[in-house]
């Protein structure tokens, strides 16, 4: 059933969506084609499983993983962000499931993911946490989540130099204290905020502040 929020959402979805579009219908990827640090980082402690990779976007971090041998499963609402992805994985000579759409539109089952990668995973500040909370659903019990997002601090970055990117409201972006609200029932294996130098594609370059998460779900 789709919630109240999820209805605003929807609404909203059209000129969100155009937005995401425009920016991937360049030839170039606008993060770059490497994954994530991380990411890439977090996945050497990880046995390799299932994994879902949302608001994925041109799909680097997605085809790195189902490099390293995982499953995966990725979504967005830009057509054009899958295009590019599932391009990126057959260079990569690896395959992706990707799904365009909202979540709860998407037919993924309960409890199938060892993995759930949140990486710039920037929803609107209104559904963020709800969002959040449909995705642990997806997740086994013993399940991994990996986050890296900006905090809230990083609109002091983003105004002192563009180039370093991410939101520039508020509510979209991230605490600390809203990441131990949103995943109460994890165990806490790393959770900090942190300043770090970006450099990915055109649209991540430069010193920013960001919010680091690993978790297993108990």
């Amino acid at each position: 059933m789709v919630s109240k929020k999820e209805e605003e959402m929807n609404q909203q979805e059209d000129p969100w969506k155009a937005r995401w579009n425009e920016r991937y219908s360049d030839e170039a990827y606008a993060y770059g084609e490497e994954p994530n640090e991380y990411l890439k980082m977090q996945l050497l402690n990880l046995p390799s499983g299932s994994a879902l990779f949302p608001a994925e976007g041109e799909g680097r971090n997605a085809v790195y993983a189902a490099q390293q041998g995982w499953k995966v499963s990725a979504f967005d609402i830009s057509e054009e962000g899958m295009k590019k992805a599932v391009k990126l994985a057959e260079r990569k000579h690896t395959e992706i499931d990707y799904r365009v759409g909202l979540l709860p539109t998407l037919n993924f089952k309960p409890a199938s993911f060892d993995l759930i990668a949140l990486i710039y995973a920037h929803f609107p500040g209104p559904i963020k946490s709800e969002i959040h909370q449909q995705l642990i659903t997806l997740l086994k019990p013993g399940g991994t989540i990996i986050f890296e997002a900006f905090s809230k601090r990083h609109l002091d970055y983003v105004t002192r130099n563009e180039k370093v990117g991410g939101p520039k409201d508020l509510d979209t972006l991230f605490s600390v204290e809203e990441i131990k609200n949103d995943f109460k029932n994890f165990d806490v294996v790393e959770l900090l905020e942190t300043e770090v130098n970006l450099s990915e594609g055109s649209y991540h370059n430069g010193t920013g502040s960001v919010i680091r998460f690993v978790g297993r779900k108990k």
